[in-house]
């Protein structure tokens, strides 16, 4: 039971670093992570890390599909400084002939954090997800995905905030922290 869990907790360490940091600076990490949980890894634990991947699946909901459509997909918020916040409304129109019922709408990172209308949208109505992206620790290209889950037919719809984020110079009187 043991290795089951110090599998289970590596692999979410391993998720978290990935979807948090960039893809560069995180390769190796979860590598050397990767390959020290595998050797602990046994038939059972193979069954919890299946089973909590399809619980932690966002489920669309059953029942009637609608069809939804974006004002846009996309959100450039051009460059901004490290730590500041940007937040940007994604408008869509349920085209379809059911409400529209959003599950679930969830960002690529804990930084990425959406806001979505819990009721649901009548045929023809128009409303938004709200997304706030703080950039605190976070620097260069930035590209984020949030994933809303509805009953739509795929269930799942992508929205995508990127831009540049300027980190703070470093300070010529304090040495360089490596």
């Amino acid at each position: 039971m043991t290795n089951i869990k110090s599998a289970l907790f590596a692999l979410l360490a391993v998720c978290f670093l990935a979807s948090c940091a960039n893809e560069s600076d995180t390769k190796a990490a979860a590598n050397a992570a990767l390959t020290e949980t595998s050797k602990a890894v046994t038939p059972a634990a193979n069954a919890a890390v299946d089973a909590a991947n399809k619980t932690a699946e966002a489920a669309a909901p059953t029942g009637p599909t609608t069809t939804l459509e974006w004002a846009a997909t996309e959100f450039d918020f051009g460059t901004i400084d490290q730590g500041e916040a940007v937040e940007h409304s994604f408008t869509f129109t349920n085209t379809g002939a059911e409400p529209l019922i959003i599950s679930n709408a969830k960002g690529s990172c804990g930084c990425t954090v959406p806001q979505w209308p819990r009721e649901p949208i009548a045929p023809g109505a128009t409303a938004s997800i709200d997304v706030r992206f703080d950039s605190k620790g976070k620097r260069n290209k930035q590209n984020k995905k949030v994933t809303i889950t509805a009953n739509t037919d795929p269930a799942q719809s992508f929205i995508f905030l990127k831009g540049e984020v300027n980190a703070p110079e470093a300070d010529p009187a304090k040495p360089a922290v490596n």
